[in-house]
C-alpha cells in the first residue's frame, strides 16, 4: 500500500510541475510513473558514459545533473537540469546511437527513471506523445536561449541571468562547472563573483 501512495505522489509532482504547459488528468501522469522506477545517484556519479547509448529517460525529483562533452583535456558543461526537470542524453535516446555526451549527477539526487523502450512505447500513446513534445520543445527553447545569450551577452550578463533562473546554483554546483557552462575560465567566474559582492 505505501508503494502505491508513493507512485500517486510521483504522479502528483509531475502533474503540478507541468500543468502550466499541459493540464493533463492525474491518471495520465500515473501511466507515466507506472513505467518508472525511483533511483538514487551520489554526487559526481556518472549516469550515462560518453560514447554510449542512452538507456533511460529521467525526471529529477531532487538534485541536479549536468551534460558534459570531452573537449581537448577536460569535460565542458553543456547543460544543467535541476529538481522537477527532465534529464537525459536526448539525442542518443531518440536515435539509439552512441554520442560523446556524458551525464553526471552534480549532487546527491533522486530521480524517476524510465527505460528507452518504455519511453518509446509511452510516446506512441496520445498522452505520451504530448509529454514527449513538451519535453522536446522545452529542451529546444532552453538550448536556443543559451546559444543566443552566448553570442549576444557578456559573461557578467550570462552569469546574472543564470542566477535569476537558479538563485541557489552557486551553493549546489561546483564553480568549475558553472564557469564551463558560461564559456569562461573558473578564474574569470571568480572575478565576476567578487565584483558582484
Amino acid at each position: 500500500m505505501p508503494e502505491k501512495n508513493l507512485e500517486n505522489n510521483y504522479a502528483e509532482i509531475l502533474k503540478s510541475t507541468f500543468d502550466k504547459e499541459f493540464n493533463a488528468p492525474l491518471e495520465a501522469w500515473k501511466q507515466f510513473t507506472d513505467s518508472c522506477e525511483a533511483v538514487h545517484f551520489k554526487k559526481d556519479e556518472v549516469i550515462k558514459k560518453e560514447n554510449s547509448i542512452e538507456k533511460y529517460f529521467y525526471f529529477i525529483l531532487r538534485g541536479s545533473a549536468g551534460i558534459f562533452l570531452w573537449k581537448e583535456s577536460n569535460f565542458v558543461c553543456l547543460d544543467f537540469a535541476f529538481d522537477k526537470q527532465f534529464c537525459t542524453d536526448y539525442m542518443s535516446l531518440i536515435t539509439q546511437r552512441p554520442t560523446p555526451l556524458q551525464v553526471i549527477a552534480l549532487e546527491h539526487s533522486e530521480m524517476l527513471r524510465m527505460t528507452a523502450s518504455d519511453y518509446k512505447l509511452l510516446t506512441q500513446k496520445s498522452v505520451g506523445s504530448i509529454i514527449r513534445l513538451i519535453s522536446a520543445e522545452m529542451s529546444f527553447v532552453d538550448k536556443q536561449n543559451q546559444q543566443i545569450e552566448l553570442l549576444t551577452k557578456t559573461a557578467e550578463e550570462r552569469y546574472k541571468l543564470l542566477l535569476e533562473t537558479y538563485p541557489d546554483i552557486s551553493n549546489r554546483i561546483a564553480q568549475n562547472h558553472i564557469a564551463s557552462y558560461l564559456g569562461i575560465t573558473p578564474q574569470s567566474l571568480s572575478r565576476i563573483r567578487k565584483a558582484r559582492d
